[in-house]
């Protein structure tokens, strides 16, 4: 889940010591314990001043919660996507490729946390959101840049935005998927998949009626433990069978590599709650190094999904669906039984994925314009009714899960987890670096944003080709 910002689940720290406007800070792993948003006092302690020092959690996490926490944020449906990616790429490729992107992405991880605290040092406040560190390094950098600091926030809360409403979409057809395929079995004639969204509509209109994470974060852990015992079913599936690389393809042809980058772009990245989880740690300096916190999610990341993907391409070929549960035999019970419970997870779960994207459109654009706080609960569900709706359109009129992955992944995460963390850099270390240093800042990070534009551009340009094809 994405926070505001990312997977799958984000959250943002009021930073008004640094931006007139305020950030409302949101964390979906950090309501299940029970967390409440730390308090950001920044004390002047001069020229230097540690961000580490003057954070105020009220709970904080230790190292293994965190690691924790960053995996589940990861871990989602995206995973399930991987044996479809590899279609598109080939197991080689596949495998070397998701090794690459996993590596770009930890990078690009490391060089916005070092980014945050850098500003936060130099602004004296403890902690900042993606948003507030956008805006500030663009104040930073160039002059060239200062124009466009005010506006640079609204966008990367749109990119959040729609990839958090991306996600919800994919949550839809992910579990009118699942369901369709079960009720295919028992009943004579298919069941149109956008029937099935329909039956789920009214239930998640009200499951998105929650205003309070609290009640919205049991759920998250009963799917939490649905999903680790479905995951384990599945891999009963893929490996009771021995593979054959006979009819598999090691490296398959350019044109469906970016479909390829998008989803595992997706599966990958978790940039919306990687500066919620710094922030909320007890012993934040452990976060990064060569084997902290992040190195080590990533690394358990990227050979799960690997995994995955490899043997999940292997064991179904060319066969293989936008979800590998679709995979499964149909007639085996126990297969139905993991269709239907990752069903209900994914489905349980869709409030905390909307409730980012609510957040960031309630909160941030359309409450300080309401004046009664009668108006402002009326609406309030107006707008929470409305994302719903909006997702499920979407879902409806575009009912591929493939490609709904790769979109989201190609449009918002080439540019949240690669274009922007590098663009970040270069402005926050822009007068701070000479020489040899200064040439390697502007060519690595110049790079790194080439790779987000052509991923945006050629993975959303393919997508919406296939979309357009396919419908």
């Amino acid at each position: 889940m994405m926070s505001k910002n990312g997977h799958n689940n984000p959250t943002f720290i009021d930073d008004s010591a640094v931006s007139d406007k305020a950030t409302k800070r949101y964390s979906l792993e950090l309501a299940e314990k029970g967390g409440k948003p730390a308090a950001v006092v920044a004390k002047d302690n001069g020229y230097d001043y540690n961000p580490y020092d003057n954070r105020e959690v009220e709970h904080p996490t230790t190292n293994s919660e965190t690691l924790f926490h960053l995996l589940k944020g990861s871990l989602g449906t995206g995973i399930l996507a991987m044996p479809n990616a590899f279609r598109n790429a080939g197991y080689i490729t596949g495998t070397i490729g998701t090794i690459i992107i996993g590596f770009i992405c930890t990078y690009c991880i490391h060089q916005l946390v070092k980014a945050e605290y850098e500003l936060c040092r130099r602004k004296k406040v403890p902690s900042m959101s993606y948003p507030i560190v956008a805006e500030n390094a663009l104040l930073e950098g160039p002059s060239f840049f200062h124009k466009f600091a005010p506006y640079i926030s609204h966008v990367v809360n749109t990119f959040l935005l729609i990839y958090q409403l991306g996600c919800c979409c994919v949550y839809v057809v992910f579990v009118a998927s699942n369901i369709k395929s079960i009720a295919d079995f028992y009943l004579d004639e298919p069941v149109d998949v956008r029937l099935c969204m329909v039956i789920i509509l009214l239930p998640l209109i009200f499951i998105n009626w929650v205003r309070n994470l609290k009640y919205l974060a049991p759920f998250s852990t009963i799917a939490n433990a649905i999903t680790m015992v479905s995951f384990g079913i599945i891999c009963y599936y893929i490996f009771r069978e021995p593979f054959t690389t006979e009819d598999k393809v090691a490296a398959a042809p350019f044109s469906s590599f970016p479909l390829f980058f998008g989803t595992v772009l997706f599966a990958l990245e978790a940039i919306g709650i990687i500066l919620p989880l710094e922030n909320e740690m007890k012993t934040p300096k452990n976060f990064g190094g060569s084997c902290g916190v992040l190195n080590v999610a990533m690394v358990l990341i990227v050979f799960l999904y690997s995994g995955m993907g490899l043997f999940g391409y292997l064991n179904y070929g060319a066969e293989v669906e936008g979800s590998i549960t679709l995979n499964l035999p149909s007639k085996d019970i126990l297969a139905q039984c993991v269709k239907g419970m990752l069903a209900f997870a994914i489905y349980i779960t869709h409030g905390l994925a909307c409730y980012v994207a609510i957040d960031i459109t309630w909160n941030d654009y359309i409450v300080e314009k309401l004046s009664t706080q009668r108006s402002k609960l009326f609406w309030e569900y107006v707008v929470r009714t409305s994302m719903v709706l909006v997702t499920f359109l979407l879902a409806v009129a575009i009912p591929n899960l493939e490609l709904f992955i790769s979109l989201f992944g190609a449009l918002c995460l080439s540019a949240l987890g690669l274009a922007f963390p590098a663009l970040i850099q270069i402005c926050t270390h822009w007068y701070h670096r000479e020489g040899i240093a200064k040439v390697w800042l502007l060519v690595s990070n110049c790079v790194l944003i080439i790779v987000g534009i052509l991923g945006l551009v050629i993975g959303t340009s393919t997508s919406l080709t296939e979309i357009i094809a396919t419908f």
